[in-house]
């Protein structure tokens, strides 16, 4: 009889690319997995079983099993069920709950560096954290579904992994441990503690953590260091921003030949990428928007390198075009902006205070601590519909609260919502977010009947549209629609020769499929007028 497939078991092709990510590990790594039983039992089996799993990848991997009670746990601090510790002997590193999901990305990551004993950190970060005098404690709060989460974790584990000395981090998945994610009260993610004080709600760049992690303050903005003399690099293309138009217009770049790096100031995927499910990408009914970013950046990584956590601040614009991070010099014979677009804000009294406390502007990071519960989600496009269909999935009690008397969305999500019977709080709208540590209620208003009232809710999402990531954009002086959106032609060109737009930063209609044909059609264009300037008056 064939023995059935264990449920924890890895798929055969994830065993394959760890297989080839593992060729990489230099030095044996060792984990240490603690476990109580009768405490989140289902995760303790996934975290046991996928250590197991690892050793039989590479040989450079082994594993030690723990109780909790025991006094290896007392020696190491060890509470929560199930915790693994990753390199004891010589790192304090560690993750609480099962490393799977989307943090899975961190873990391997971790895996890699511990084993070559490399913190891949910047050197103005190298140099910041060499300042530091002090012990630092880093609890980094994760849900498993969380695209933004990895990035910052990692953070946490390169400066321990940078100052073993000093520097201790842990990544706790939220939702597993609802007691620890309430001490400091954890409602969005990632959550940043430090030394016992919530240092930052969101993903930061690097040196920006950093610099928090030393001064144990929180900043708004990295450190700008001097660019060293010398330090540039040369690309014939250089491409700003990572989502779908982005990833695309690599894609179609360096298959014409041309030289091409992008460079995205958090993680690649975009909006997309915080998309519960995607149900009009052609060939899938649907798919997990996460997914379906990540195959496409996978195919993308196979063309051109992709630079994470760089920020481009500005660019020049003369013989060359240059683009300038804080941590790099890039020259370059064209730039194609997808910038794409940022979350629009209420501006009601309440909603900064609780950013990070029961107000949320993205379900599919946030949603799981609200399960159960009461929440308001506010708008009525696809993406408002799409959030409270989610939430309603989790079992979440949702009222849509809309300032129109009818949806802007698909035919297909307005059924689906009278079908779920998500309650419509029609021609209305938000005057204030209230509550103590936590939401507790909105003051809403009807516009229509000019009438006030009270919702109870212990969450609001805001997906009422977007503002353009303009910046760069204004800074060079490029033509703009009065919203803010780059003025394309519909080959990708602006008003200014050499720059090109691509994505939702251009306005029009913000669909996956259009921003992946403009990025297309300026990665074209780009190559198009590289080989043949059309700024250049032709001799007769």
């Amino acid at each position: 009889m064939k023995k059935a497939a264990d449920p924890w078991s890895l798929p055969e092709d994830a065993k394959a690319v760890l297989r080839e990510r593992f060729s990489a590990l230099r030095d044996p790594v060792t984990l240490w997995v603690f476990t109580k039983k009768g405490e989140n039992d289902p995760f303790n089996a996934i975290t046991i079983a996928f250590a197991q799993e690892l050793t039989q990848l590479s040989e450079k991997i082994t594993v030690q099993q723990y109780s909790i009670g025991e006094k290896v746990s007392k020696d190491h601090r060890v509470n929560y069920s199930p915790t693994m510790l990753i390199q004891p002997q010589t790192y304090k590193i560690r993750y609480i709950g099962a490393p799977m999901g989307e943090e899975g990305r961190s873990f391997i990551e971790t895996l890699l560096l511990v084993s070559q004993k490399q913190s891949n950190l910047s050197a103005a970060s190298k140099k910041m954290l060499a300042q530091l005098k002090d012990p630092r404690d880093v609890q980094v709060f994760v849900t498993l579904s969380c695209p933004y989460c990895p990035g910052q974790v990692l953070h946490a584990f390169r400066a321990a992994i940078e100052r073993p000395d000093l520097v201790s981090a842990a990544c706790v998945d939220a939702a597993e441990n609802l007691d620890l994610s309430g001490q400091y009260g954890v409602g969005s993610v990632p959550h940043t503690v430090i030394n016992g004080d919530t240092m930052g709600i969101g993903f930061e760049p690097e040196e920006q953590f950093i610099q928090e992690l030393v001064t144990q303050k929180p900043v708004e903005a990295p450190p700008q260091e001097p660019l060293p003399e010398g330090h540039v690099h040369e690309f014939d293309l250089v491409i700003v921003g990572g989502g779908p138009a982005g990833l695309t217009a690599g894609i179609y770049a360096a298959r014409s030949g041309l030289k091409t790096v992008l460079l995205e100031k958090t993680m690649v995927g975009g909006q997309v990428a915080i998309t519960p499910v995607v149900e009009n990408w052609p060939g899938f009914q649907n798919i997990p928007g996460k997914q379906l970013m990540d195959m496409i950046s996978v195919q993308a990584k196979h063309y051109v390198p992709i630079m994470e956590g760089e920020e481009v601040q500005e660019i020049k614009v003369g013989r060359t075009i240059e683009a300038l991070t804080s941590r790099n010099h890039f020259k370059a014979k064209a730039v194609i902006l997808a910038t794409g677009t940022a979350h629009r804000k209420l501006r009601v009294p309440g909603e900064e205070r609780f950013a990070g406390h029961g107000v949320s502007y993205c379900a599919t990071c946030d949603g799981y601590f609200y399960k159960g519960k009461q929440v308001a989600v506010v708008g009525g496009g696809n993406t408002a519909l799409t959030d409270a269909l989610y939430l309603k999935s989790l079992g979440s009690t949702v009222t849509l609260v809309h300032r129109g008397d009818s949806f802007n969305a698909e035919a297909a999500l307005m059924e689906s919502v009278n079908k779920e019977n998500i309650s419509v709080l029609w021609n209305t709208v938000v005057e204030e977010i209230q509550g103590e540590k936590q939401v507790t209620h909105i003051k809403i208003k009807n516009i229509k009947e000019n009438s006030g009232s009270t919702l109870p809710v212990d969450a609001v999402f805001v997906a009422i549209g977007a503002v353009p990531n303009n910046m760069l954009a204004t800074q060079l002086g490029l033509k703009l629609t009065k919203e803010g959106y780059i003025e394309i032609d519909r080959y990708g060109r602006t008003s200014i020769p050499r720059i090109y737009g691509a994505g939702d930063i251009t306005g029009g209609v913000w669909q996956i499929v259009t921003a992946v044909g403009e990025g297309a059609a300026a990665a074209l264009s780009a190559f198009q007028d590289i080989s043949s300037p059309y700024w250049i008056p032709k001799k007769q």
